[in-house]
């Protein structure tokens, strides 16, 4: 692994330390399936994580009038960073995070389950949509949400990318791994305690990071579709997209009377926040080719142990019970290796064990995702001493570039439904009782906007708006938002 990753990797995982606790992952499930019944333990989830993060460094200017300058400053620092990189990159430099196409959609898993909660940390603030002040918060949440469009909503656009390469069991990470999401479903779910840090973790949240661009061209570099991350190059934009608007909400919302220093604290004590849990480097420095192999199959053993004929042997054993203790997959696979079943350092091909698992034919067709296939082949073609795996060749300029092609007319396929008031609507859905319909039916009976507002807001909290009534209710709410 690069050694700069790794300096960076160590670093945040000494400014993890102290404020991370085993209850982030129970707590992001709870909040996700029923945050009402667990607000007591939100907040004091949240009350810990900020007295943890207060002894670590913030380089937020100390003055409101010198935010557009930081942030100017920050972006350029950025820019100038990756202007680098590519041009090391054009000289011949090896991919700075991703050794092969199995450890980029690993990263992809490790970082899931902040992606499936994207913009929560703001939720609350929907209520308060008659409210200038809070607009600029507001219509960044909305843009999250891609405004109800199923193909600019970010979950959904997440959801797909798992999807598509068959990236499955991100619930089963450890804690570390759900810090932030943890972190931005309490926030969303308590703003009216907590709006300070929820400005200051918005404000630290939207900069452009340069982990995001380099994360983009490496993924493309692997034909992964690198949409979800391109987007936010885009939308948090310091001239007029996500970074703009979180320096225009702190300048909205800083009291005018009261304390405006103990303010401006908190709004730094949410900056920090952004700072712990796992972040893009750490999951990426984490990543061992053989150790997720050996999880993979590890997993599988529990099915698998039983599921072998006896006269399935290695090494005089019988495959049963090579899956009988997970702890011996490590010494399985040397042995298949030793019987010539799987050759390190060639195509798969040449390995009879790649036959049994891919292709439609396999005698285990089904058994291992389009991921596992993937740590597997690429496990498989690496080197025995470590070396780093043969991955797909980088491509050109021109393929790249009809990848991006291809992207932008995806982005047009939301349009396919024909716009009837604010819903979009396919024929199939026009049964009576669809909940679709049921949802127009109410807002168009709610007494007045207020209700009508409430309404909406109710159906776009993290763990819904994504769905196909979520989404509606994102559209009318962004119609009737800008009325």
């Amino acid at each position: 692994m690069n050694s700069m990753l790794l300096a960076d990797a160590t670093a945040s995982a000494a400014r993890r330390a102290p404020a991370t606790r085993e209850r982030s992952k129970a707590l992001y499930f709870a909040l996700y399936d029923n945050p009402g019944a667990h607000a007591d333990e939100a907040r004091a989830y949240l009350a810990d994580q900020i007295a943890a993060v207060q002894a670590l460094p913030a380089d937020l200017p100390s003055s409101l009038a010198e935010l557009p300058g930081w942030v100017e400053e920050r972006t350029d620092a950025v820019g100038a960073e990756y202007r680098d990189y590519l041009a090391a990159r054009k000289n011949g430099a090896p991919r700075r995070y991703f050794s092969c196409r199995a450890h980029a959609l690993y990263f992809i898993k490790a970082v899931a389950a902040t992606k499936l909660v994207d913009g929560a940390w703001l939720y609350g603030l929907l209520k308060h949509w008659d409210n200038p002040a809070y607009h600029e918060l507001i219509k960044t949440y909305l843009e999250e949400l891609g405004e109800g469009l199923p193909d600019k909503n970010h979950v959904t656009i997440y959801r797909k990318l798992l999807a598509t390469h068959g990236v499955e069991g991100w619930e089963n990470l450890d804690d570390e791994h759900f810090v932030q999401g943890a972190i931005q479903l309490a926030l969303g779910h308590n703003v009216e305690h907590f709006l300070p840090e929820v400005i200051g973790y918005n404000l630290g949240y939207e900069q452009l990071p340069l982990h995001l661009l380099i994360t983009s061209y490496e993924l493309n570099e692997f034909g992964i579709d690198p949409y979800y991350f391109t987007l936010h190059v885009t939308v948090d934009n310091a001239a007029s997209g996500h970074a703009q608007k979180a320096v225009q909400a702190l300048k909205n919302l800083m009291p005018r009377v009261g304390d405006r220093d103990a303010f401006y604290r908190r709004v730094m004590d949410g900056y920090r926040l952004n700072d712990i849990g796992a972040s893009t480097t750490s999951s990426i420095a984490e990543f061992d080719l053989q150790g997720e192999l050996v999880s993979i199959l590890a997993a599988k053993s529990s099915v698998g142990k039983n599921m072998h004929s006896d006269y399935c042997r290695v090494a005089g054993r019988s495959v049963n019970d090579w899956l009988g203790d997970p702890a011996k997959i490590p010494d399985f696979l040397a042995a298949l290796e030793k019987a010539g079943w799987i050759k390190r350092g060639e195509a798969v091909e040449h390995s009879r064990f790649w036959g049994l698992v891919h292709g439609e034919k396999a005698e285990m067709f089904g058994v291992f995702s389009a991921y596992e296939q993937q740590v597997l082949r690429d496990w498989i073609t690496s080197k025995p001493e470590g070396g780093r795996a043969e991955g797909p060749r980088a491509l050109t300029w021109r393929a790249r570039q009809r990848t991006l092609d291809n992207l932008g007319q995806q982005q047009d396929r939301s349009e396919h439904f024909p716009e009837r008031g604010l819903i979009r609507r396919h024929p199939r859905l026009e049964a009576p009782d669809n909940e679709l319909r049921l949802l127009e039916e109410q807002v168009a009976a709610a007494p007045g906007k207020q209700q009508a507002m409430e309404l909406l807001g109710g159906l776009m909290s993290p763990e819904i708006h994504h769905t196909a009534v979520g989404l509606m209710a994102t559209r009318m709410y962004t119609r009737l938002f800008d009325a």
